[in-house]
Parts: C-alpha cells; structure tokens; sequence
C-alpha cells in the first residue's frame, strides 16, 4: 500500500502519538517512517540500560555540534534517539511539563490556543499519574504512565535534606502548583519498565489494520502537487520509494530532523537551498533558526560508600550482577533507577515564580555523558540553565538525505546565560557541601572554584554540555514574524497539505524537561486533525506489560 490520508515523517515522540490517535479512527489510514529499528530492546525496558546506549552508541544518531566558542572550541555531544519512540526510548524518563508561565508566554507572542490553560487539557489527556491520580493538573487513564522510582537510592532524601539545609525547600510536587523546590523524580515507567512513547501509544496500535509502520526508512524529502504536500520520498534497502498522502503530510523529525526534511524538500533560507543546489519551493529564513537547548554544568563528587551509587569497582560490579537478576525476577531494585532520581527548581534572580535553574541529582559519575569512565563511587549534580538567551542554528551539510545536519547551539553565546549558569553552579556546590550529605561526601572529581569568578567562569566552559533538549527551529509564530515557520495549527506557511509537530516548533525553550511538552504538542495536534477540542479518551491501560 503506498497511498494513505496521513504520512507521518518520523517515530519518535511525537510520530507515535500522533499515530495511535489518527488510527483510532478506522476510516483513516495512517503510515509511520521512522529512520530507526523497533524499541523491543532489554535496553530500552529496563530503565537503566539508557546509561549503557551512550557509549555503546545504540539506538543513537549521535550528532556532535560545531566546536562552540562558549566551550573554548569544544565540540558539544548531540544524542537524539534514532528508533520507534525516539529519545523518549532512551532518555532519562523526567516527567516534566515545564512552568505554566512558558506557555502563556507562547501564546503572548502571537500563537493563539497556546497558553497553559489551553494545554493544561493536553497533559491530563496523555497522562496516567500512579504519583497523584486525577486532580486538576494530573491525569488518570492516559497513555503515558507516570511513576516514582521503586528503588530510589538513599542519596536523594540526603541531597533533599541538604537542599532544605540551602533554602530550597522541599515540595510534593515540581508539576503541581508551585514549581520553585526540590522533589523526588516523576518518571515515565510502568512497573519497573520503561513507558517511553513507543510503548504508551505506538505498540498498543500496531495491530490495528489502518496503520502501517515502516522502519529503516530515511526520509529524503517531502513530495508537492503544486503548493501542496502529496507524498514522501523515502530511502530504504529497496532503494528510492514515495509515499503518497491523500489528506497531509506531518513532520515529526524534532529540532533537527524537521528542518533538515523541509530544506532538503525546498523550504528555507532561499541562499542556503541554493548553496546545496536545492531549487526553492518557498523561502522561510526561520528554517533552522531559533534553535535553542538547555545547557548543563556538570559538578562531579566521589564518594567511598558503595551502597548508594553506582560505580566501576569491585562491589559496583557485583552489585550490578544481582541488580540484574532482582529486575528479571521483580522488576525492582538499581536496574529501575532513572539515575537522575531527584529534581529541583530554584532562582538566581529572585523570581521564584518562574525559576531559572533546573538541579537533577544523578546517582553516578557522569562525565561527558557517561562516556569518560572513572575508576570508584561517586554522585554528579546537573546544573542547567533554563531559558537562555542564546540562539543557534541548524543547516544541511549537503543535500544528501543521509548527510548529519550542521548544527550549531551558540551555547553560552550570551553573557546572561554564562553568568546565571555561574551562579547556579554555586548554589549547587553550596547544597553538595551542605552537611546532610556528608556522609557521602568525598572530594570532587573537578573541584569547583566557588570564590573565583574568572576561574568559575572557565570551568562552566569546560564542564558544560546539552541536557538533550533541542527546540524551536521550525518555530510557530503570527504573520507578523519574519521567522516563524509554522501557525498556530502548526501548519507550514506558504504551502498546503503539510506540518510539523515535535519539539522544532516550540517558540521558546520550556522550564524543564522536554519530553512531556512534545507529547502534549502531539496530543493538541491530533485534536485538531480529527477536528476537535472534546475530552479525548485513553488509547489504553498505560503501557501494560
């Protein structure tokens, strides 16, 4: 079958809830291109198997950006998901919707049905809180369930008492009424496995008869009839293959997967087309622009004690190896531990109603994304700032559909975003130094010169990285802006037949983790696909085993 009413260019996040909605209605055919293989992978349902997919290079595009000047040179570490479900299939699992103030400040500028009243409805529908049940701001019987960790470590309720000890107060709940506080991790996990997008919407669905899903397919561009979007060209194993869409085309490539598709398919910055002799179908400079990522200064503790980390030792190792056999056998214990098992909020400016700093307590060395190993114990503090200033870009290396993106964030690009990061790295090594984590204190693998700004500004340069969460470089927005590349329905300007709904149209970066608002964004756009704003019912009992 190569005609359907919906083509849906990518299966990450987005691509799947997009296809288990469409596909509810049996009148409706739907197909799911996604570059990647199944998610039907021990690394993928046992939680802690997402720290193994970054060295082992699974599951991974793993893009790198151009050296940054914001890192002396340094080249930054860009890992996106490349299998059904995308990079909910090996993210950390943060279930975090952001603060409500990001999405009126979408619809503040010019993005209509955007402001948290209109999304809140969005979030209840996706989700399924074991944490709170239904409530006003919680969900009961969505698709994505969402949990605490069965087997925290004892680390957090430290880092929690030592965050009281700072003046960061503790809170119920980071997604409830009050954001500025530190609480355990919400997780996205059904009984100690991951509930990712593939397993909350898209498996559910696969055996439905309106739905086809094809694998290892890369897209290489979208097809038109006249200003409209009619179809796929995709590259498989069998070659060069089209798609044909009898009502839309929706791209779901993320930050830079969808603008890649749509400049490679004519529309973009019209000189940057004709650089890689791409003929211009319609010319959007904001193609690519406003790309905008939260950036993380990692402070790095050993520890002696072994039973509250993770670590390469001798005990690690054993400790390991029954983890394993306790997650086959319960599914309990390390091997369902998200590794960042507690979150906090704060601000360096006093707004406390809208935070600028996000902390997220990792029960393990990270350094360089796991990927520079250390002998021994120890416990790493993601300090990350929330809504830089700082505006990237990401364009085509060539016109080769298979060519990585050049990508460029511009981190630390701004002045404000280098100093507020400072001073969120202070305040966490303030709480690391607090007294209830003593402990557990040993010294840091990079000491941290707290009293030094010149010195502290270097070492965030070196010690600074993503949090994984790329946005807005396919940006809706009013007519009134030279850069917006979508509308308020997320629908494409200038053409017909065709949007894009994933992360890329994000206008501003959220106050938290990024998962949660794609699903959301996929959840509105689905609603208005079918026509309509009424409650939408659960796909399913979430994530079922």
């Amino acid at each position: 079958m190569k005609d359907f009413d919906f083509l849906i260019a990518g299966g990450g996040s987005a691509g799947c809830v997009l296809a288990a909605r469409l596909s509810e209605d049996p009148k409706v055919s739907v197909c799911l291109v996604e570059a990647g293989g199944s998610a039907d992978s021990v690394f993928i349902r046992a939680p802690l198997g997402f720290a193994a997919t970054a060295p082992m290079g699974l599951h991974n595009w793993g893009y790198e950006t151009v050296p940054q000047a914001g890192f002396d040179g340094r080249r930054g570490w860009q890992p996106r998901g490349k299998v059904l479900g995308g990079s909910s299939s090996i993210n950390a699992m943060v279930y975090t919707r952001g603060n409500p103030r990001d999405y009126d400040q979408w619809a503040a500028l010019g993005n209509p049905g955007w402001a948290w009243d209109d999304v809140l409805p969005y979030f209840r529908a996706a989700e399924h809180s074991e944490c709170f049940g239904a409530t006003e701001l919680h969900g009961s019987g969505g698709p994505l369930n969402v949990a605490w960790l069965r087997s925290p470590s004892p680390l957090g309720e430290a880092f929690m008492q030592a965050c009281e000890q700072s003046g960061l107060p503790r809170i119920a709940d980071y997604n409830g009424p009050r954001q500025h506080g530190v609480a355990p991790a919400q997780v996205t996990q059904k009984g100690g496995e991951r509930c990712g997008a593939f397993r909350a919407y898209l498996q559910p669905a696969l055996g439905r008869p309106n739905l086809t899903v094809i694998t290892g397919a890369t897209i290489a561009r979208v097809c038109f009839d006249g200003r409209r979007a009619s179809g796929l060209e995709i590259l498989t194993k069998q070659g060069l293959q089209t798609l044909r869409a009898r009502r839309e085309v929706l791209l779901c490539g993320g930050a830079y997967g969808s603008p890649a598709m749509l400049m490679r398919s004519g529309i973009g910055p019209a000189a940057h087309l004709q650089q890689h002799g791409i003929a211009v179908r319609q010319d959007l400079p904001g193609v690519g622009s406003n790309l905008q990522d939260h950036a993380t200064t990692v402070l790095i503790q050993r520890t002696a004690r072994t039973d509250a980390t993770l670590g390469l030792s001798l005990r690690g190792g054993a400790t390991l190896l029954s983890a394993v056999r306790e997650w086959r056998r319960q599914r309990s214990g390390w091997i369902t531990s998200n590794v960042a098992e507690v979150q906090g909020f704060l601000a360096t400016d006093g707004r406390d109603d809208w935070p600028d700093i996000q902390l997220a307590l990792c029960t393990g060395i990270v350094d360089d994304h796991t990927r520079k190993s250390h002998w021994g114990h120890g416990y790493t503090l993601h300090v990350t700032l929330m809504r830089p200033e700082s505006r990237g870009v990401v364009l085509l290396a060539s016109a080769d559909p298979q060519a990585a993106p050049v990508i460029d964030p511009a981190f630390l690009s701004s002045r404000d975003d280098l100093q507020r990061l400072v001073r969120g790295a202070r305040i966490g090594q303030r709480i690391l130094q607090a007294e209830a984590l003593a402990p557990h204190r040993g010294p840091m693998l990079y000491p941290f010169p707290h009293d030094d700004e010149a010195a502290a500004e270097a070492f965030v340069r070196r010690h600074t990285d993503t949090e994984y969460h790329p946005v807005g470089t396919c940006a809706m927005g009013p007519t009134s802006d030279p850069l917006a590349v979508v509308d308020a329905e997320l629908r494409v300007r200038g053409v017909h037949g065709l949007r894009v709904i994933d992360a890329s149209v994000m206008p501003r970066l959220v106050t938290g983790n990024t998962n949660a608002p794609t699903i959301m964004i996929a959840e509105k756009a689905a609603a208005l696909l079918r026509g309509t704003t009424q409650k939408i019912e659960p796909v399913h009992d979430a994530c079922m085993a």
